[in-house]
């Protein structure tokens, strides 16, 4: 195949997907930054100074080096990729260390090393190594299967490490994102329903070791609330309820253009809702948009779903079957527990919505992961030089 052949099978209606996502993620975090207005006089005036373009820019500044990184990560063959996953896994693996005795709160949890200004989030770039990591471990292990004790073993072991690093910042969101990787790809892996099963119930009697053990008390409050808002209203169960609030409060076609179209302001711009640009973006972008808006976006995700997973069933090998199919998991328990936490149908944990939350590191660690999914699929058949 020839290097024409690579660019005719790119997927642009992936990357156009992106490009919406990101749109709706603009449009939110805009929203969601702009100040309150007041009084009607002068609208359209006082409405454009009300907006905050400062994260808006620098969102974009993460999304157009994403492009540089996802443009990297698909024109490196993904076999060389693989060859170099050890040492990116060592790396991130290091930086996890490094967090855990030097790192910066954010959120709660110490996830953060701060360089002056910038600060950067290892546990979102341990996602991408360890799917490349487990990839290759199976892919390199093939005939011996992951039903073979061994290579079981070191599957485990792999995810384990990660895991107990992110889990002790404490960060028991990404550390589930880990973990929901690791069933995702040992399942397609053709796992042993008895042994997907032990390992549920090993996780399942893990549960009041890491209740007793890994749980702060926020995090405890966090699992009641979500049983419960009502129970705290004013307190933990604040987010969940004004989530829910907003996200109604834009009925079918959305609160944009009721009162004018820069007139008017949301629940999240009246400083209701919290961590509006980031955990409730959906939220924002919801009441701004309504129904019609949020379905949208649900539809936009399934369909990058759909053309991640069309390029698993298509790769060439399953190396890259595996690494689509880690990449499709993590969006999947991504985009499931921060809308569902919108809706307050599962407990917020602080994952962020992929293309859509505020972050570098999130929206870094999407593009390569994406990178990774085009990649495979440009390599669909043997390449003749």
């Amino acid at each position: 195949m020839s290097q024409k052949k690579l660019f005719q099978n790119f997927d642009f209606l992936l990357l156009l997907i992106i490009l919406l996502l990101t749109g709706f993620g603009l449009f939110g975090i805009m929203q969601a930054t702009r100040s309150p207005m007041e009084g009607t006089d002068g609208v359209v005036a006082d409405a454009m100074g009300s907006f905050n373009f400062q994260q808006v820019k620098l969102q974009i500044l993460w999304f157009a080096t994403g492009l540089v990184l996802m443009a990297v990560a698909a024109s490196i063959d993904y076999h060389i990729i693989r060859d170099l996953s050890l040492y990116a896994y060592l790396a991130v693996v290091g930086l996890l260390v490094v967090v855990m005795f030097f790192g910066t709160k954010g959120g709660g949890a110490q996830s953060w090393i701060a360089l002056g200004s910038f600060r950067m989030q290892p546990s979102e770039f341990s996602k991408v190594a360890l799917i490349l990591m487990l990839a290759r471990i199976m892919a390199k292990r093939e005939e011996e299967g992951v039903n073979n004790l061994k290579t079981f073993a070191m599957l485990f072991v792999t995810l384990a490490i990660p895991f107990v690093l992110t889990a002790k910042q404490p960060d028991m969101g990404t550390a589930m994102v880990l973990a929901v990787i690791f069933m995702g790809m040992i399942f397609v892996g053709g796992i042993k329903y008895k042994y997907l099963l032990i390992v549920l119930g090993l996780g399942m009697a893990a549960i009041p070791v890491a209740w007793f053990t890994f749980l702060d008390d926020y995090q405890k409050n966090r699992i009641l609330v979500y049983m419960n808002p009502g129970m705290d209203p004013l307190g933990d169960g604040y987010h969940v309820l004004q989530s829910i609030i907003s996200i109604g409060s834009g009925q079918m076609t959305g609160q944009i253009g009721r009162e004018g179209l820069l007139a008017g302001n949301l629940l999240s711009q009246l400083d209701f809702l919290p961590a509006k640009d980031t955990d409730f973006v959906y939220s924002v972008t919801t009441e701004a948009l309504g129904f019609a808006g949020g379905i949208a976006v649900i539809v936009l995700f399934y369909l990058l779903l759909m053309r991640t997973m069309r390029a698993a069933r298509r790769s060439r090998d399953t190396l890259g079957s595996y690494i689509c199919v880690g990449v499709a998991s993590m969006i999947l328990f991504h985009v499931f527990e921060n809308i569902g936490m919108a809706m307050g149908i599962m407990p917020i944990t602080g994952i962020p919505l992929p293309f859509m939350s505020y972050g570098g590191s999130s929206m870094w660690t999407n593009m390569i992961s994406f990178g990774l999914v085009l990649n495979v699929g440009m390599r669909r058949q043997k390449i003749n030089f």
